[in-house]
């Protein structure tokens, strides 16, 4: 038997498009968004993350706290995974923190991305809790596009601080700038 036959007969299909996994293209989860990728993502709030969003268009970075035992959890759920109380608060944070990891994602994932070479994500660990990591992106003002920091600026541990950007339909999202541009 060769290559390209089983005991059957002919393989009719090559190996490698076997293997391929089929998925479908990342796609706009906004209402009404387009199909073809053509807008950036946005965050899509539950129960129990909503009111950080709320906080968030106050100017705030609230994090979940246990009414139990105190302890913060992020992302909000209903119970503390740690006294497994169902009372919470949402507690003031400084909104300071260090960039704890990076990327520069290439090629973009979707094409309005692409418009935007050289954007970051990045992983900041707060500074009242080291324990809660918020992803977002780091630029050189709140309502700055999302590739205005120069990629060589990105250092695992600067310090940043939050601040925050209303995009145009009406959601405010965390941004993070350099403590020391």
């Amino acid at each position: 038997m060769t290559i390209g036959e089983s005991a059957g007969g002919p393989v009719r299909e090559s190996v490698r498009a076997a293997m391929t996994p089929s998925v479908a293209p990342a796609t706009d989860n906004r209402p009404g968004g387009s199909d073809s990728g053509e807008r950036l993502l946005l965050p899509v709030p539950d129960e129990d993350g909503a009111p950080f969003w709320e906080y968030a268009a106050r100017g705030e970075l609230r994090i979940q706290a246990c009414d139990g035992c105190g302890a913060l959890r992020f992302p909000p759920r209903p119970c503390c995974p740690h006294c497994q109380s169902f009372a919470a608060r949402w507690q003031r944070m400084s909104g300071r923190g260090r960039i704890w990891s990076y990327v520069l994602p290439h090629p973009p994932l979707l094409p309005a991305y692409a418009a935007l070479p050289g954007y970051n994500a990045i992983v900041v660990e707060l500074a009242e809790a080291p324990r809660i990591r918020l992803v977002g992106n780091l630029v050189t003002a709140a309502d700055a596009p999302l590739n205005s920091v120069d990629p060589a600026r990105l250092r695992i541990g600067a310090p940043v601080k939050a601040a925050f950007h209303t995009l145009p339909e009406g959601m405010t999202v965390p941004r993070w700038l350099l403590e020391r541009p």
